[in-house]
């Protein structure tokens, strides 16, 4: 246990860091205002289907994979997608229904599934928070259905369902839905990086393949 002593000394500490910042801020010139005149705001609403195409384009462009479908059809369809590909362990955070997997083992994470389970999993099903058509990018949030941030980034392969009216046109109104206080993870089609001698190299930090069940109304 952390004693009384211990505690007050890192109050302390603390104290001290911001007073000497402040200290060396005193007397600096005012803060300047940011020009925030940008575009906050894109032409088309939200799920429209102008947005959903251009969203799909995006994704297709990332080399993810997009199975459009209606609302009742998303059960059947990210079942079919985890049978056709063979994916028998499936990580499904809480807010995942079980009919969703179809025949796939469900691995829910209570109480927390360890890195090596998450590892050994085939693959995880989530929804997401949102999701910005223009630059193809979706954002989990780590609520129910999504789980926390290591469910999403260690298994091989992840399949996201996305509604439509998740969908907006712009970053600025994706930021407006989001809750800055949580954990937000933004992925723009399947993990790559191409840091090491100009090659794509794909699921360095993340998955490898991404698969995304787009609900239209």
């Amino acid at each position: 246990m952390v004693g009384r002593a211990q505690r007050d000394a890192v109050v302390s500490a603390r104290e001290e860091v911001l007073g000497r910042i402040g200290a060396a801020l005193a007397g600096g010139p005012e803060r300047a205002e940011v020009p925030r005149a940008y575009r906050a705001h894109g032409e088309h609403a939200p799920g429209s289907p102008a947005l959903l195409e251009l969203l799909t384009d995006r994704l297709v462009d990332y080399k993810a994979t997009v199975l459009a479908c209606t609302a009742p059809e998303v059960p059947a369809v990210v079942a079919t997608a985890l049978a056709e590909r063979e994916l028998r362990r499936v990580v499904a955070p809480a807010g995942i229904p079980g009919e969703w997997l179809g025949d796939a083992e469900a691995l829910r994470d209570d109480p927390p599934l360890a890195v090596e389970a998450l590892d050994a999993a085939d693959a995880v099903v989530t929804g997401c928070a949102v999701a910005v058509a223009e630059t193809g990018t979706i954002v989990l949030d780590g609520d129910a259905d999504q789980g926390r941030r290591a469910l999403t980034l260690v298994p091989d392969v992840h399949v996201v369902v996305v509604r439509a009216e998740q969908v907006v046109q712009t970053v600025p109104e994706a930021i407006g839905r989001l809750d800055p206080l949580r954990p937000l993870t933004m992925i723009s089609g399947p993990s790559a990086t191409s840091d090491i001698e100009l090659n794509r190299v794909e699921g360095v930090h993340g998955p490898r393949t991404l698969i995304v069940v787009l609900a239209r109304s």
